[in-house]
């Protein structure tokens, strides 16, 4: 189900009393519902569930993830957001994994008719399959207007491939879903996955990518001595796709700097070069949605995970 949100969330420091514009977040927030979206806005909506992650036996408390989020986020300088609208959670309850994707594919579907590109909030990885699905009412939209087949980039930076092909779905199985789906509807897909631990990826996970013509980094390969061949290598990606769905799992972060994950990474991507990956996507002009996945606040540090997420959403945002 879809929750309307509780106002008192979204709270801050007021310097009105200082000259200049001291607007914060929380004082340019507007909760509303998908249906009522305005044209081209800057839009939030959360994924509660957990349910994916304790499917693939990892560490559950990911639902709190949008929660958290939103705290961090409501404190910070507005800068170049004039309105920000707040579409409220989508809920799993207990183990309704599938209905709970089935509305957030509806919500995400709304937002886009309306023009506007949400960030989503997880939640376990497991919203990816959610958010595809409401991405998929657009696209289907979209080439039955113009009668153009239309090419999908996914880009996940993600320590994890996540295509297992075990059934029911998880948290670990929902780039393998998209892949069979669009396989099976005759679209084109470039799946890319970029942060991949080898230690975290089985070699059939891998022969499984392969497969697919996955597009893959390791994390080594992801450091900052690495950023400008990166940059030049999401440019041709970029330019070779329609549309981008970029997917951000916390846990492509090193565990000493996101320790509030359900499955903590070792070596890790720095955040400046995600940042500027995530800058560069959102630059380009293609992307059509943003989702953060896998932030679990149950093993946060001082806020550590929670300030990380909220500076990604707060930029894909602007």
């Amino acid at each position: 189900m879809t929750q309307p949100l509780d106002r008192t969330l979204w709270t801050g420091r007021d310097d009105s009393t200082e000259t200049g514009d001291t607007r914060r977040l929380y004082q340019v927030v507007e909760l509303n519902s998908a249906e009522n979206i305005p044209p081209q806005s800057a839009v939030i909506l959360g994924f509660s569930c957990d349910a994916g992650v304790a499917r693939n036996k990892g560490r559950v408390g990911c639902a709190g993830g949008p929660t958290a989020i939103r705290k961090v986020l409501a404190g910070f300088p507005a800068h170049h957001h004039v309105k920000l609208y707040d579409c409220g959670d989508v809920v799993c309850e207990g183990d309704a994994l599938e209905a709970a994707q089935r509305e957030l594919g509806d919500q995400v579907g709304k937002i886009l008719a309306h023009g506007s590109t949400p960030v989503v909030l997880g939640g376990g990885h497991e919203i990816a399959w959610g958010s595809y699905l409401g991405l998929k009412q657009w696209l289907i939209q979209q080439e039955s207007t113009t009668g153009l087949a239309r090419k999908l980039l996914i880009l996940n930076l993600d320590a994890h491939l996540d295509l297992r092909s075990s059934r029911p779905a998880s948290s670990g199985t929902p780039f393998d879903q998209i892949a069979e789906d669009c396989l099976q509807e005759g679209r084109q897909l470039q799946y890319a996955c970029w942060g991949v631990s080898m230690l975290g990826n089985t070699p059939s996970l891998f022969t499984r990518a392969t497969k697919m013509q996955a597009d893959v980094i390791l994390d080594h390969q992801l450091q900052e001595r690495h950023l400008d061949l990166a940059l030049a290598r999401l440019e041709r990606l970029l330019a070779q796709a329609d549309d981008v769905y970029l997917t951000i799992d916390m846990d492509v972060f090193p565990a000493s700097v996101v320790p509030g994950v359900s499955a903590p990474a070792a070596f890790g991507v720095p955040l400046c070069v995600v940042e500027a990956l995530v800058q560069k996507v959102k630059r380009c002009g293609k992307m059509r949605l943003a989702d953060i996945a896998e932030f679990n606040p149950l093993f946060d540090i001082d806020q550590h995970s929670a300030r990380i997420a909220a500076r990604l959403a707060w930029t894909l945002l602007g």
